[in-house]
């Protein structure tokens, strides 16, 4: 589809979540490859449990504490993460589908190799966001502030950043196709501006991006 010769940012395939009726998690803590289905886990310290290669279905977590939680290799399936919050988690090599996550309070997650699809980050602020060689598709970013994100090397396919603040964003060497940033409210790329290739942005933002553009290019701008 196409307007005035120029191609439309295809929208992002919204996450809705629709969860069934949730059972509390009574159990004790989290083990690795567990496979937890239907479970609410309220108000719970998690920091330092090892969950490596879990499998949550149909899952909420709410206002839990992840610090340093061991999450690598996770699936987390049509579930809402509300609230968490922690320092330091690990998602590494994470697979995360069909999932909500709503006002985390969120620094320096490991991200890093994870696939990501139809998932909304709503409000909330990360720092220090690691998806490094991430896969990301029909992702939403909205309301949220994130500081230095890393999207260094990874793929990004119908990813929407809305009402968002983006401070020292790194994009280099990212793939980005169908990337519509005109939605940030703040928009800050640190390192890789020349990979902003694919992406859409707005006019008020070119000229906020002007200098590091120049400079990738080597032209120097004299007054």
């Amino acid at each position: 589809m196409a307007r005035n010769g120029e191609r439309l940012v295809r929208a992002a395939r919204r996450a809705e979540v629709r969860l069934p009726e949730l059972v509390a998690w009574e159990g004790g803590g989290l083990e690795p490859d567990g496979d937890y289905d239907g479970q609410e886990f309220a108000d719970l310290d998690l920091a330092g449990q090892e969950a490596v290669g879990a499998r949550f279905m149909d899952c909420a977590l709410r206002r839990c504490g992840l610090d340093g939680a061991g999450l690598a290799k996770t699936r987390i399936l049509d579930s809402v993460l509300e609230g968490v919050r922690g320092v330091g988690a690990d998602l590494s090599g994470a697979s995360l589908r069909d999932v909500e996550v709503v006002e985390a309070r969120l620094g320096g997650v490991q991200l890093h190799g994870a696939v990501l699809e139809r998932v909304l980050v709503r409000g909330g602020k990360i720092d220090y966001l690691n998806l490094r060689q991430a896969r990301l598709k029909d992702v939403v970013f909205e309301g949220c502030v994130l500081v230095e994100p890393d999207f260094g090397g990874a793929v990004l396919e119908r990813v929407e950043f809305r009402d968002c603040v983006l401070r020292g964003m790194d994009v280099t060497g990212a793939r980005l196709t169908d990337v519509d940033l005109r939605g940030a409210a703040e928009l800050g790329v640190a390192r890789g501006v020349e990979s902003l290739a694919g992406a859409v942005i707005s006019p008020a933002q070119l000229f906020e991006l002007a200098p590091a553009l120049a400079a990738q290019l080597g032209v120097r701008v004299v007054g």
